[in-house]
């Protein structure tokens, strides 16, 4: 019993820790990417708040909360609600199954820095990941907004389809490692001496596809798409209801995703021990924010793409090849 009680403490630990980084992280990410988008842009983005602009994330948050709150008349109102735990608990519940470093001792007990290491941990990630799409789903249907709606039916076309092509797109680091656990997975590139980015320049491809459209961003972003939809399926949230769809789709899924493909194609934490001890941890958010700052770059370099024109892309062109890795891979992983 005191063995249970010792654990379920360290887990409640890695929770306090791990989540609120996380959601203080996402939030400067907003000035982060103004300043990137300031820069490629030939200006200077936030400016005046604080040195830097580096308070402009705290105004914005003291501005969203002091807000008037309004409802919609013909509003759905529990499921109004709802919509916003959908799109932020599977954001945040992504965080669970990510190991940021290998495991140490503190006072003879070993801690690993993931909140839950199971032997299943991908098929946890990528069910987490469907689950955010009812948050978009329930906000278009219960705001009683015809933007709204298209705004979510959108977006839950291209879950569907870009859903079947991630699953396809990792099975063949799941063949390579041969297991689900993420720190397995992390392991076994490790083993082997290489990155599984060597073996499935492809999949990895797939999957940048496949997390592009998951999080919403351009060239995937229609299903908030300003000049069409008026931002979408939020359009009729109000103040911190309002921030918190962004907050969870462009930001905390966009980490998420970001450290689960440094998982599965980058060999995870490892990386030369140039800091010593901390070296893991530090090369594992170097490679996350790199993919973050990757997919920062792109939504201020690429046109947005047609609705039509994605869900084709997926079924027609990314579907085929996916099945088609697999099967490469497969065949090889058997022979040798």
């Amino acid at each position: 019993m005191q063995e249970l009680g010792l654990s379920l403490l360290i887990t409640l630990i890695k929770v306090l820790i791990i989540i609120p980084v996380a959601l203080g992280v996402s939030a400067y990410l907003t000035w982060f990417e103004r300043k990137l988008a300031g820069h490629i842009q030939n200006r200077l983005g936030p400016t005046v708040v604080g040195p830097f602009g580096l308070l402009q994330p705290i105004a914005d948050a003291i501005k969203l909360a002091t807000k008037e709150s309004i409802i919609p008349k013909g509003a759905d109102v529990p499921v109004y609600y709802l919509a916003i735990l959908m799109a932020l608990v599977p954001s945040i519940l992504l965080l669970a199954v990510v190991p940021w470093g290998p495991g140490f001792q503190i006072a003879g007990k070993y801690i690993e820095p993931i909140i839950s290491d199971v032997n299943i941990a991908l098929l946890l990630a990528f069910a987490f990941g469907s689950l955010s799409v009812y948050g978009t789903i329930f906000s278009g249907w219960a705001s009683n907004s015809k933007y709204a709606f298209i705004g979510s039916l959108r977006k839950a076309a291209v879950i569907i389809a870009y859903e079947v092509v991630l699953g396809f797109s990792v099975l063949g680091v799941i063949l390579l490692a041969g297991t689900l656990s993420t720190v397995g997975i992390v392991e076994a590139q490790i083993q082997k001496g290489v990155w599984f980015i060597v073996y499935q320049p492809v999949a990895f491809i797939l999957y940048l596809y496949c997390m592009l459209a998951e999080s919403g961003r351009v060239p995937f972003d229609i299903q908030e798409a300003e000049a069409e939809l008026v931002t979408g399926y939020n359009v009729e949230y109000g103040g911190m209801k309002f921030g918190a769809f962004p907050l969870a789709e462009w930001y905390l899924n966009v980490i998420a995703l970001s450290a689960i493909a440094v998982v599965l194609f980058f060999g995870g934490w490892d990386g030369p021990q140039i800091l010593g001890p901390i070296s893991p941890y530090f090369w594992f958010l170097f490679k996350t924010f790199a993919l973050v700052f990757f997919v920062l770059w792109l939504h201020w370099t690429l046109p947005r793409f047609q609705a039509k024109d994605i869900t084709e892309i997926a079924w027609k062109i990314l579907l085929p090849v996916a099945l088609l890795n697999l099967i490469i891979t497969a065949v090889v992983v058997y022979l040798f």
